[in-house]
């Protein structure tokens, strides 16, 4: 009986090595984290309308890399909405847009390019490229008057990689890996015109 309790002592002690080594892996976290997230948002009025500021964190996956450096584009889209919550109802959602980005690489010319529709610029480095489209500035079309002051809106901006416009083989792969699975959670905020 007492060669069965050590062992069943070792075992636990083991167990709890295992555990205590686990944990400080988690609590690390990842060396290198991927993915895309969101480090602020918000919603600027200007003379001429409303100018959406977003500032993200992307990291693409070795996956991701890879395929870009071989010649693959890599479609991203930002997602906004303005909502007006409503208590008694659903809420309302006030205006919404998407915009498209085109993230590639030449391996001629070996450099990136970022297009945001007929519009594209050339980097030397990945970094410089995913820098740009990082800090993202646009002109939303809401109508003036659209905002009223007596009312609180809620604003939402997610960025994502859009795997529909990956080439087709690419998208049978996208299905079942999380390696080409990139997206943020929506970052949402209160907006008090």
């Amino acid at each position: 009986m007492t060669a069965f309790s050590t062992r069943c002592c070792r075992g636990l002690e083991l167990l709890g090595a295992l555990l205590a080594l686990w944990l400080a892996l988690c609590a690390a976290g990842p060396a290198h984290a991927q993915g895309i997230d969101v480090r602020r948002a918000s919603l600027q009025n200007a003379e001429d309308g409303y100018v959406l500021e977003a500032d993200f964190d992307i990291v693409l996956t070795h996956t991701l890399d890879e395929a870009l450096n071989k010649g693959v584009p890599l479609y991203f889209q930002l997602e906004f909405e303005l909502i007006r919550p409503r208590w008694y109802w659903f809420n309302d959602k006030v205006a919404g847009s998407a915009q498209d980005y085109r993230l590639a690489f030449n391996p001629l010319t070996r450099q990136y390019r970022v297009g945001v529709g007929r519009l594209h610029q050339n980097f030397a480095t990945l970094a410089d490229a995913l820098n740009v489209m990082s800090h993202i500035r646009r002109r939303e079309d809401i109508p003036a008057g659209t905002l009223r002051k007596d009312n609180t809106y809620v604003g939402a901006v997610r960025l994502r990689l859009d795997t529909s416009q990956l080439p087709k083989p690419f998208q049978v792969n996208a299905l079942g890996s999380r390696e080409w699975q990139l997206s943020s959670d929506w970052y949402r905020w209160t907006i008090n015109p």
